[in-house]
């Protein structure tokens, strides 16, 4: 059972019932009638691309499916959600971003690698000590800081 809506406003605005005195013995409002229009060129357009005749048959075909059509769009709509939110959130879904189903890679290529004229040379005991050298004094100087940013928070540390 459908229950109309108890808001005047909308039931009167929303509905055109035909001529004075030769109403339609159905309610169509005035959304209703223009997504019909639209339809139903859509779905004659589409009949002639397949191949149908502009005939009796197709033609009434053509308005039931239009009729059909129709009124699933306009189950869609109301004074709450209308055509323009509609439409935009159906553009909005037909262009967000989807799941990428294929996968990613391929075959493993050498275009990446990068390749040095010369061989990486072997480290002598001199650089590994230079090295080693240097490690100690950053260490030492990171210590230092440290130990200052503690005395700056009221830490007392041995020195």
């Amino acid at each position: 059972m459908r229950v109309r809506t108890d808001d005047e406003v909308y039931r009167v605005d929303a509905v055109w019932l035909g001529p004075p005195k030769a109403t339609f013995p159905w309610r169509a409002r005035y959304v209703a009638w223009g997504v019909g229009i639209v339809v139903f060129l859509v779905v004659t357009a589409v009949q002639r691309q397949v191949g149908f005749g502009f005939d009796f048959i197709n033609t009434g075909w053509g308005f039931v499916i239009t009729i059909a059509l129709t009124r699933f769009i306009c189950t869609r709509i109301s004074h709450e959600r209308p055509l323009s939110a509609v439409v935009a959130m159906w553009v909005r879904e037909l262009n967000s971003p989807r799941e990428k189903t294929s996968g990613r890679g391929g075959a493993a290529s050498a275009a990446r690698i990068r390749v040095n004229r010369q061989r990486p040379r072997r480290r002598t005991r001199r650089d590994r000590a230079a090295e080693r050298r240097d490690r100690a004094a950053r260490s030492q100087h990171r210590r230092q800081a440290d130990r200052r940013k503690k005395e700056d928070r009221g830490v007392r540390t041995p020195a």
